[in-house]
């Protein structure tokens, strides 16, 4: 069986064929046997919002109403089973009228093979209004020009994904099994992207620049790609033996290349030279084989393996993509990284009451890309050449664990894990900016222990600890040129103000975990779950993360008041704080506090009318509590003295209600009514009304406040 995809600009024919495919078998039903078993169900609709467009920015993200007052509603769901033949159809269709229409199509004999298909589509909006006197924004070749800021014209920058799958499995025989999914996706629009550079003669000859010495720009990324996917894979089983072999394809393809701005014809000053060309993401692929398989060594003991091998490339070719300067001899990178895969793993029950595992996994990422003098490092007369990074990686895991069945009720767990990082030799040829410090090995140990109380009577839970130590091998200091020297002694050798990066620091972290569910009466459940946990990282150093806190508390509940109504709700807070310092800066403690409640009920009033809502509230704050390092200077003390940086703030309010009225048998009426009010304080991209501006004067805004009212009316149809 050959299976293509072809353009996605033939979506409309992959349309009509499914439509056919789902409805053909409907007429044979009306001149053939009565066995056949056939449903289906049509929606249609309309939906109204209130608002202005940037009211609409965050609600109409997805459905397509950031722009559109109405829309129209269209679905359909379809199911036919043939008994006599063992076959069933099923075609289903959402928002057919909309940005985010989805299709699927599943034809299949149960036990002997099944044939899918499904097509999408999902428009996002960027809920931020971009306001520019960029000409050809969202193009490859976009021309700046300065406007004062909110003086140019507004640009919507959006993505559309078109994806369009087919799969087919296959029972060969009850030992025997094929299967395989093809899956292709469009994706085309623009998205925030920019540039920055300082505008010195030293890195851009030519350079005029501003009174500031540099610019930054916001340059949309233009977006024209496709990415396809390939899976297949083989399955034969034996008694005590099973066993598959597949394969995944992964391939890129970028119809755009680079990037090309220039400066438009309103005599805007030579912020930089725009002349030169940004690259985009290159086409890549990748190939994975695996072979995985599990063997039952007795009734209560079972092993299991996994092998694979996968390889990445990337081999775009410079002068074919606009791109110059490329170092002599080399036309394209030529990257490829290999990937080998190995993992073992045991389940046993040697005893009624005892329960062990053990799992090993070991991979090995080999960066084998060329190296090349893509980099200069200094400048002027003792610049010196410097080549790409190799970034080679193997990690070792580890696991162990064993379960002990205490009583029928109680059930407790004790488990250690080891995990082991290598970053391979550092290539001496490439360049470290600064004296960032690395590091070539780390390990991490833990253990951790559960008691769990299984579902007895109108109880169950679990609570668990866990604790883990990180650690690693001497740190290595980047030189004034290319290389890098390993220190023992990093107190001695570094700065005072040198910062360790936290994800190779040695690291203390320790959880505590609780879960309940509780149903004290037949009318009331209770859900309640609670974490807490802390790093403590430990650099020879005061400065950078020092450590980071997380508790989460959540509560959910369900309470029938009769056979026709019920509530429901839920509650949950999260903190995740995060204490860090920079030399010569500030001394930060970032606090993030996520609030979220709701509350809602459906019922029957008559046996013809169903309604329901909720109301629900999100409040997400972020706060930077700050002070000054004692080497500060006047620069941070001037903006920590104007109030340092504000909180950011989102909260939003949503009502949501909906009424089901059946008409007659077969055919009702849907009304949602929704209600949605939200705020945003975001000092990133404003403060106090003033929006951020870039260098040619583009803003970028989001409306503080934003109120959305919706009210859509749908028609539901059965088929008799």
């Amino acid at each position: 069986m050959t299976i293509i995809l072809t353009s996605f600009r033939f979506h409309r024919t992959v349309l009509a064929l499914a439509l056919c495919a789902a409805f053909a078998p409907v007429q044979a039903q009306t001149d053939a046997d009565e066995t056949k078993t056939a449903e289906t169900t049509v929606s249609a609709g309309v939906g109204v919002v209130g608002g202005s467009s940037a009211d609409r920015a965050l609600f109409g993200q997805y459905n397509g109403l950031r722009n559109h007052s109405a829309a129209g509603m269209l679905g359909i769901d379809y199911s036919l089973r043939k008994p006599e033949t063992s076959t069933w159809v099923e075609f289903q269709g959402s928002n057919l009228l909309g940005d985010t229409r989805e299709l699927g199509l599943v034809w299949k004999n149960p036990g002997s093979w099944k044939l899918t298909a499904d097509y999408g589509e999902l428009v996002r909006y960027d809920p931020n209004t971009v306001n520019t006197g960029l000409l050809g924004a969202g193009s490859t070749t976009p021309q700046v020009v300065v406007v004062p800021p909110g003086g140019g014209a507004d640009f919507d920058l959006k993505t559309k994904r078109t994806s369009l799958g087919v799969g087919f499995t296959k029972i060969i025989s009850p030992r025997l099994q094929f299967a395989v999914d093809l899956k292709s996706e469009n994706k085309e629009g623009s998205r925030l992207f920019g540039l920055g550079l300082i505008c010195s003669p030293l890195i851009t000859p030519g350079c005029v620049g501003t009174p500031s010495g540099g610019a930054v720009l916001m340059l949309p990324e233009p977006i024209n790609a496709n990415h396809s996917q390939v899976e297949a894979r083989v399955s034969y089983a034996l008694e005590k033996l099973r066993f598959s072999v597949g394969y995944y394809g992964s391939f890129y393809r970028n119809r755009n290349d680079t990037l090309q701005p220039g400066l438009g014809t309103l005599g805007s000053p030579d912020f930089l030279s725009l002349n030169q060309q940004l690259a985009l993401a290159p086409d890549n692929q990748a190939h994975q084989l695996d072979l995985s398989g599990s063997y039952d060594f007795t009734r209560t003991t079972r092993g299991t393996v996994k092998l694979g091998y996968a390889t990445a490339t990337q081999n775009a070719d410079f002068a074919s993509t606009g791109l110059i300067n490329a170092p002599a001899g080399v036309t394209n990178l030529g990257g490829q990284v290999n990937t080998k895969l190995a993992k073992i793993g045991l389940t046993s029950r040697p005893i009624p009451k005892l329960s062990l595992l053990a799992d090993l996994r070991y991979q090995d990422r080999d960066d084998q890309t060329p190296l090349a003098n893509y980099n200069i490092v200094g400048a002027g007369a003792s610049a010196l050449p410097a080549t790409n990074l190799n970034l080679p990686n193997k990690k070792i895991q580890g696991k162990l664990q064993a379960s002990w069945q205490f009583t029928s009720d109680y059930r407790g767990t004790l488990g250690a894990d080891y995990e082991s990082i290598d970053r391979g030799v550092f290539t001496a040829t490439s360049a470290v900016s600064g004296f960032i410090p690395l590091r070539q090995k780390t390990e991490e140990a833990g253990v951790r222990a559960e008691l769990r109380r299984r579902l007895a009577d109108d109880l169950s839970g679990a609570i668990s600890v866990s604790s883990s130590r990180r650690d690693g091998s001497n740190w290595l200091q980047g030189n004034s040129g290319p290389g890098i020297t390993e220190v023992a002694d990093p107190a001695a050798s570094f700065p005072s103000s040198t910062i360790f990066m936290p994800t190779l620091a040695d690291r203390q972290r320790d959880k505590v975990k609780l879960f309940a569910d509780w149903q004290p009466s037949e009318k009331l459940s209770l859900q309640f779950s609670a974490e807490e946990g802390k790093d403590k990282f430990s650099a020879p150093s005061t400065y950078g993360v020092q450590n980071t806190r997380m508790n989460q508390f959540s509560i959910d509940w369900g309470y029938a008041l009769s056979t026709n109504w019920a509530m429901n709700g839920y509650l949950s807070q999260g903190v995740q704080t995060l204490n860090q310092s920079r030399y010569a800066g500030y001394v930060m403690a970032f606090d993030n506090t996520n609030l979220g409640a709701s509350i809602g009920a459906t019922g029957k009033v008559t046996n013809k009318l169903h309604v329901g809502g909720s109301l629900s509230y999100v409040d997400d704050k972020s706060v930077y509590a700050q002070t000054l390092d004692a080497a500060a200077g006047a620069y941070a003390r001037t903006l920590l003295n104007g109030g340092g940086l504000p909180d950011v703030v989102y909260r939003q309010t949503a009502l949501k209600l909906f009424g089901l009225y059946e008409l007659k048998k077969g055919s009702s009426v849907r009304v949602d009514l929704v209600h949605q009010r939200t705020s945003v304080n975001d000092w990133a991209w404003g403060y106090n009304g003033v929006p951020y501006a870039y260098s040619d004067g583009t803003t970028v805004t989001q409306s503080p406040n934003q109120n959305v009212s919706f009210i859509g009316i749908t028609y539901i149809y059965q088929l008799p």
